[in-house]
């Protein structure tokens, strides 16, 4: 589970909080554990001063040499951050790896007028040994680094492990996000592969649960198991008959399986969302979930891949109207990876579509007033992403947010820094262009002004 806080840096962190990690038997049950984020923190318009929009942003104290400096980049009301190293913090001795890489790194980004950085703060570096025992020292460096320089700074409270980097749970707990990756979605597709998935439905709850949605419909033959005419992870769509055009997977058998397995999932994320929003209903808190852009072979009728991972979206029905409506309903917003993706980059015998799926998935937020927070998911800058960002941060007025993955060695490389740097320029010359615009034009290409919003921000993805 990850969760994340978004504020001004010239703030100086401070308070107790009650957050909650859920398990599921039976039903849902819900345990606490505080996170503390130092010693005072005053709420007020000279403590913290989180925002969602730049138009609501309160100016940065610059001093009297800062006015050549670019202002920070917006397009639209959305701002630009950059991810730091998932491991800026050693595990043990908690102090920051590479810091006088960093601390260049985050000059250069000042420079280049990004408006702040994200920082990933893990539960297993910080309360690693025992309950309730805390070590904040290496990040409260790295925001300190951050506060001097004036940028912003967005924090990610990471709830779960992580293989690359090596960063572990805590010893004492165990904790469970909305999915793998930290996205609402079942764990149905291997990295390794780009087969269509499987389906998961064959522990003895998911049996169980199916079983009596299948007596319940009148059909107890179909409670039996998932599909036995489906594919398994590695196979194309038409290596069986459950997911190629005609297939079972249009059958009332197939409309039952697939309705079921689906609303499970949205289920699970009902449960979680709603009791993150509940717990900080009164505290200003906004919170996220991440959905996942399963978008291999999108252009079939079926779509298996969304299928398998949870998402009942075919040619014929839109599975993203539930999912969307159940994160309305909890007043979250959406974090959206793969914003850097296009077609014309990914093999056509995939028949993969990220620029359909992500207009798709976009529209619906739209229809359903849910704001997104957008991600790249190549490293690299891959070939024409930076112009897919671009213009997926112009598409829907949905966007509040893009935080760009992340910073490091390959950032700074010659291969890819100069391509960032023209991008972030590209951005202010966009904002240039609606900032002159005359005044009845530019209200058309605007989003409509939002009253003022909550200070504080959190993902739970």
């Amino acid at each position: 589970m990850e969760m994340s806080v978004f504020g001004s840096s010239q703030t100086k962190l401070g308070m107790s909080r009650e957050l909650g990690f859920c398990y599921f038997k039976d039903n849902c049950r819900f345990f606490s554990a505080n996170i503390f984020f130092a010693q005072n923190l005053r709420w007020t318009n000279h403590g913290i001063r989180f925002t969602f929009r730049a138009h609501q942003s309160e100016p940065l104290p610059y001093d009297k040499h800062s006015s050549s400096l670019p202002r920070p980049t917006s397009v639209d009301s959305v701002r630009l951050f950059v991810g730091l190293p998932q491991d800026a913090v050693s595990r043990g001795s908690n102090t920051i790896n590479q810091a006088r890489a960093i601390a260049a790194g985050l000059k250069a980004l000042k420079l280049l007028g990004v408006e702040g950085v994200e920082l990933p703060v893990w539960w297993g570096f910080v309360e690693n040994d025992a309950r309730g025992k805390y070590d904040w020292s290496g990040y409260l460096a790295i925001a300190e680094m951050v506060q001097k320089l004036g940028l912003k700074l967005h924090v990610a409270l990471c709830f779960h492990g992580s293989k690359a980097p090596n960063i572990p749970l805590p010893r004492w707990g165990i904790t469970m996000g909305l999915g793998p990756d930290g996205e609402l979605k079942y764990p149905s597709h291997s990295h390794k592969t780009h087969g269509i998935g499987e389906f998961q439905c064959y522990d003895q709850h998911m049996l169980s649960f199916l079983k009596q949605q299948a007596e319940a419909s009148g059909n107890p033959l179909w409670g039996l198991g998932g599909p036995h005419d489906a594919s398994t992870y590695d196979q194309s769509p038409n290596s069986n008959s459950f997911f190629r055009d005609g297939g079972s997977w249009e059958s009332p058998y197939g409309d039952f399986f697939l309705s079921w397995y689906a609303e499970q999932l949205i289920t699970h994320g009902d449960c979680l969302l709603s009791l993150a929003a509940s717990t900080f209903s009164d505290t200003g808190v906004r919170v996220y979930g991440k959905i996942p852009l399963m978008h291999s072979w999108y252009r079939t009728q079926s779509h298996p891949s969304e299928l398998t991972a949870g998402f009942y979206n075919t040619i014929k029905r839109n599975g993203y109207e539930p999912v969307v409506k159940m994160f309305s309903r909890n007043s979250c917003k959406i974090i959206l990876p793969g914003m850097d993706m296009s077609d014309t980059c990914l093999p056509h015998e995939m028949l993969s579509s990220p620029d359909m799926l992500l207009a798709q998935i976009i529209e619906s937020c739209r229809k359903h007033g849910v704001k997104v927070s957008g991600q790249n998911i190549s490293e690299s800058g891959a070939l024409g992403g930076f112009d897919q960002i671009k213009k997926n941060l112009c598409a829907g007025n949905v966007l509040d947010l893009f935080i760009y993955q992340r910073m490091g060695a390959r950032f700074f490389s010659p291969k890819h820094f100069p391509s960032f740097t023209e991008f972030v320029r590209s951005l202010n010359q966009l904002q240039l262009h609606l900032d002159i615009l005359p005044t009845q034009e530019k209200e058309i290409v605007e989003s409509p002004a939002k009253g003022p919003e909550s200070s504080v921000s959190m993902q739970a993805a």
